[in-house]
């Protein structure tokens, strides 16, 4: 069975509008024979995998553009964990089974994911079966849901997937047609996984805030983390970091020790005051180079000075984690001392299977390094001003290694797109003093709709919105690049020119960058996307240089649609 016709019609990768002169003439000239490739006409059915018949089903749960509004109110609203537990059920679950998946429960603004894959790889060299659920993923959906770091099978995605939407579809009728959404969706299937395969621990990361977050119906987690705190999703969790923070501080459970990273003031404020609240232990992690271990400094599979708080995070969940299973062979400590200001986390020295676990954990998509012959990709997807920030600086340390190595003048890109409510404009000013000689923008659209690559369709953002984007954060760039007042008789500080273009989709602005230099990109039977003559013009410092490098930032659906390209096996 092949997608649905209406999954296609409210998925098609471009409008209409972009035949016409506006796009055809604005997007990095590509010709009116590319530009005609885009439209929205259904792509012709045709026979599909389960796999793939699952996923497409999967998409008719999200939310459409127009409604989408409406569901970011609903999700502050404390009546939707209510609403969460009546799916549960319906779905064959009940809040009492997920007590018995020793949950470590772990929120934040800012490296909440890369503290569950510290967390869950560290468990995971104990020997213990483990879960993994995050979001976004970045290739296909199956990635959210890992059994023992490993995204699962397509056929095992497909047959548990298939047992819950069944069950949820044959109850609707009795409860007015109600379906979840897709990210409820997907938290119950992987609920529902974790059971299934008898995991012994799910490292569980919240999706937005927390108090009224679809994973916050555990009830019994066996430790919660609060990674670093910053403004994000104001239209659901609120304008401050203290609204911000008691959104956060809701995973708190009564008696179930957690642990926060140094905070602001103000959110720490907040923090505490909801562990209080819940007669919940709090602690505060403390420096990275406080542990100590017998090999020196501790390395960590992840790159960026960000992580050194991601990873003593990690060592608190585990480490309390491990406390409490009671290992035979391991004498855990308590968590530490209460100080009369503040609860700090004692440090402790690594066992050999933490200090391997740290460095071995690989989180695919943040401060991510690919070296593709002359074409370096630089991959983070850092989408608020703190991740940019720390992306900023890690690009301009690991880029300079690199660069000093290259043998021959460098061009350096960055490909950007930023999507919802952010604030692309504040982030292209921090990406300018990485001085790069193109900046690049596109939708997050991989290619074309004849792929039918359900796993990368998105509904709630309209394709005429993903490209007035993107056109919108070329002229930020360039007000950003604009002419500054000098004092007389000083001479101007000598600035790299940057050329900026706009492309309809990641393969073509990929294509254009490398210029046919990355064997990866040159090899495969991917389509050419034909340019004006003005366009490839342009090209000459890439073609001229001896290595390029290029920085994709700016959304994890953007780095996604990237990787999807560059490692061909992410999509089987």
């Amino acid at each position: 069975m092949a997608c649905s016709w209406s999954a296609w019609r409210r998925g098609s990768v471009f409008a209409a509008r972009l035949g016409k002169q506006h796009w055809a003439c604005r997007c990095a000239g590509l010709s009116a024979r590319s530009a005609r490739f885009y439209s929205t006409k259904t792509a012709p059915q045709r026979p599909a995998m389960d796999y793939q018949e699952a996923v497409c089903t999967l998409n008719t749960l999200q939310t459409n553009a127009s409604v989408l509004q409406q569901v970011r109110r609903e999700r502050s609203q404390p009546e939707q964990l209510q609403v969460m537990r009546g799916f549960l059920e319906r779905a064959g679950l009940t809040v009492e089974q997920l007590d018995h998946l020793n949950i470590v429960h772990v929120t934040g603004t800012k490296g909440k994911g890369s503290t569950c894959a510290f967390t869950e790889q560290i468990l995971r060299s104990y020997g213990f079966r483990t879960g993994f659920y995050s979001s976004p993923h970045l290739v296909q959906v199956r990635e959210r849901i890992r059994i023992n770091g490993q995204p699962i099978g397509k056929e095992l995605f497909t047959k548990y997937f298939w047992q819950v939407y069944g069950r949820l579809d044959e109850s609707k009728d009795a409860f007015g047609g109600t379906m979840p959404a897709y990210f409820r969706f997907l938290t119950i299937l992987a609920f529902h996984v974790f059971l299934q395969e008898k995991v012994d621990v799910a490292v569980v990361e919240v999706g937005i805030g927390g108090a009224y977050d679809c994973t916050n119906v555990i009830r019994r987690p066996w430790v919660c983390g609060v990674s670093s705190l910053g403004i994000d999703h104001t239209q659901i969790l609120g304008d401050t970091i203290e609204k911000i923070a008691w959104q956060k501080g809701g995973i708190f459970k009564s008696g179930v020790p957690a642990f926060t990273v140094k905070q602001p003031e103000d959110a720490m404020a907040m923090l505490r005051s909801r562990a209080s609240e819940m007669s919940c232990p709090l602690w505060v992690c403390p420096e990275l180079e406080d542990y100590q271990a017998d090999c020196g400094p501790l390395c960590l599979g992840l790159a960026g000075q960000h992580q050194r708080s991601n990873a003593s995070l990690a060592l608190q969940l585990s480490h309390a984690w491990l406390h409490k299973r009671c290992l035979p062979d391991q004498s855990c400590p308590s968590p530490g001392q209460q100080d009369a200001e503040l609860r700090l986390a004692a440090p402790f020295k690594p066992s050999a299977i933490t200090l391997r676990g740290l460095a071995d954990t690989e989180w695919p998509g943040r401060n991510q390094t690919l070296k593709h012959g002359a074409v370096s990709y630089f991959l983070d997807g850092a989408h608020t001003m703190r991740s940019m920030q720390a992306c900023v600086a890690w690009f301009r340390e690991t880029a300079a290694q690199h660069e000093h190595t290259a043998r021959g003048p460098v061009a350096r890109v960055v490909l950007f797109n930023a999507t919802g409510e952010r604030d692309s404009a504040a982030m292209l000013k921090l990406l300018l003093p990485c001085h790069f000689d193109f900046a690049v923008f596109c939708p997050n659209i991989t290619e074309d709709i004849a792929s039918c690559d359900a796993d990368q369709q998105n509904f709630n953002v309209s394709v005429e919105n993903m490209l007035t984007r993107c056109l919108d954060n070329e002229r930020s760039w360039h007000l950003h690049k604009g002419p500054q007042l000098l004092i007389e008789g000083l001479d101007p500080v000598p600035e790299r020119k940057t050329d900026t273009l706009v492309f309809p989709c990641i393969l073509s602005a990929l294509q254009w960058i490398t210029q046919g230099r990355d064997p990866v990109l040159a090899g495969s039977a991917k389509r050419d996307f034909p340019v004006k003559a003005s366009i490839r013009a342009k090209a000459a410092p890439l073609c001229d240089a001896a290595e390029i490098h290029i920085l994709v930032t700016g959304s994890l659906h953007l780095v996604g649609g990237v990787l999807k390209h560059l490692d061909p096996a992410s999509s089987r």
